[in-house]
Parts: structure tokens; sequence; C-alpha cells
């Protein structure tokens, strides 16, 4: 990753009637990173992603994407960018093989080099044994790969990725995400990734952006975020069941000690200074407890997100 900046805003807005979609948005995007672009259903991600392909016109500020106007040099720009929607529409009727040929033509890539560009598609995303059926025939972690060969078929400097392994499951989100990676970190590809799931955005970002109704609330790496927001500390203490109970009560009594949660085998404890750890141990194991394990978790992306938005709003539209 480079320190040059891919896309920037400047107070970019967008309103629809009464409603703000995008708020006084000011960020930066540098080359050859995967940006995440956080928030619930409604945030104000999508609205974003066409303002910055010059879809939307905004309502206020300003954008740059490659040094160029999404709104004077849209076309331009395009050219240069791709796009995967949250729903990606693909012509079922046609083969896998036909759809990428109709959208090389759309994207203007040269007609001699259209059969060797949709040959390396299908097989960087594992689909040249059913290149020749009907897309219809596909499931939807495959659509989901066609789309993305789609978008890529011109090469583009920077992808824009919209909720992609939305609805997908656990093996083909996984090959979603390890494509995203090879694109970025082989292919030199910025990614702007707009998602809701926290877990995809710890996976895969090297930075991230949270939005909360149109506005920017935090911005930096999900390290920088945790540091600046998150002093407490969470442990995993594992217990004998002989005893787990006192010894339970016993920690949730230590000052310095926020919160336990306890379920057959494992507390999970939350502190808000470490130098409560020793004390909560030894109280545990004064109450009879028999601790077999201790282990620090490093605060996770929703657990800065949950510290950002609180507990009850974040938890709506996020997992």
């Amino acid at each position: 990753m480079t320190t040059d900046p891919i896309i920037v805003t400047d107070s970019l807005s967008r309103r629809f009637g009464d409603t703000v979609a995008v708020d006084g948005l000011t960020l930066e995007v540098y080359a050859g990173e995967i940006f995440g672009f956080l928030g619930h259903n409604g945030a104000g991600k999508t609205t974003t992603v066409r303002l910055l392909n010059g879809i939307l016109t905004p309502s206020g500020g300003t954008a740059r994407v490659l040094g160029l106007d999404p709104v004077r040099d849209g076309p331009a720009l395009r050219r240069r960018t791709g796009v995967l929607t949250e729903t990606p529409s693909l012509d079922e009727r046609l083969t896998g093989r036909e759809n990428l040929a109709i959208y090389a033509d759309l994207y203007d890539v040269p007609v001699d080099k259209v059969p060797r560009r949709v040959e390396e598609l299908l097989e960087t995303f594992g689909l040249v044994d059913r290149a020749d059926e009907p897309v219809g025939n596909y499931s939807r972690g495959m659509k989901q790969r066609l789309a993305l060969a789609r978008a890529l078929l011109h090469e583009p400097e920077v992808l824009f990725l919209d909720e992609p392994t939305a609805g997908l499951d656990p093996v083909a989100t996984r090959r979603v995400h390890q494509l995203i990676a090879h694109l970025s970190h082989e292919g030199r590809r910025t990614v702007f990734l707009c998602t809701h799931n926290l877990t995809e955005a710890q996976e895969l970002c090297d930075r991230v952006a949270v939005l909360e109704h149109g506005q920017l609330v935090a911005v930096g790496t999900p390290a920088e975020l945790a540091r600046r927001l998150w002093r407490g500390l969470r442990l995993e203490v594992e217990l004998a069941p002989e005893g787990a109970h006192a010894a339970v009560e016993a920690m949730r009594a230590i000052s310095g000690v926020d919160e336990v949660e306890w379920d057959a085998s494992t507390a999970v404890v939350r502190v808000s200074d470490r130098e409560a750890v020793p004390t909560l141990v030894a109280a545990a194991v004064a109450a009879g407890g028999r601790i077999y394990r201790v282990v620090p978790r490093e605060p996770t992306l929703e657990d800065v997100y949950f510290a950002l938005h609180g507990e009850s709003t974040a938890k709506e539209g996020l997992r």
C-alpha cells in the first residue's frame, strides 16, 4: 500500500428530499488498500458508492477518484472503476461465458482481447467447468463470483464492492474473501468494501470507516480504533465445573470487573484495567474454583463498533 490517496472526499453530502443519506463525508482512501466502509443498512454506504462513481450528483461537497471529478468526468471514471452491487443483475438465460463477453463489449475491451480475458476470469473464479451452462443453473455463490469477474473485465484500478458476500454460505464466502485479498495484495487494486459484516471487515480490511446515519464517526485500522475506543480487557477463564459458580460470583465482586458471562465451562470476563487480573484469579481460586486456562482476548471490530454506536443501536442490522 502506498501513501497516495486514490479517493478523496471533502464534506460530500447527498439529500433525498428531507432525508440526508450522506452528511459531510470527508475521507481519503489510499492506493492498494482494502478500505472497509461499515454501517448498518441505510447508513449511506450504497449512496456513497454511487456518488463516487458519478451515478448520483452530490447535494454538497466534492469528491475525486483517481484524480477525476465523478460529476464532470463520470464516463471516463467508470472506465477505470469496477462496481459490484449487492444484487448484481446477470442474464440468467445466457451462459457465464456469454454474460462476460457481452459486458466486455459494453466496457470497450478490445475485441481481439475478449476471448483471452474471458477465459482468464473464468479460470480465476473457478467457473471454467460451468462456463457454457445458463447462469440460471448456477448457485448463488457462483453467480456472485461471475458478477465479480464481470466487474474486473476491463481491469479497473479501483473496485467498489457492496455487500459482496450477502446471502452466501460459509464456503462461498471464504472463496470470495480469498479472491478479494488476492485482487488487492497480488493484483495491486484498491478495494472499497461496503459491508455490515464486522467479521468480514476484521479479516480483510487494512483500514475501516464507520458510518452512522450518513456521518463518518471513526476511521483507522481496526487496531487503532480498538486502542482509541476500547480501554478495557477481555479474558477467557476456563474453570472446572466443581466450584465454578462460587468462583464466578467471587470474580463479579472484584473492583475493576465490569462484566462476567458464564457458560458451562468458560467465563468471559471484562475488566476495566489489567491490574484487576491477578486479584480476580486469586479470588476465584480462594472461592474454590479450579482454573485451567486464562486467555486475554484482543478487542474485535465488533467491540469497537458497539463502543461507537452503543450496544442496542449497533446490534440492529449487524452481526
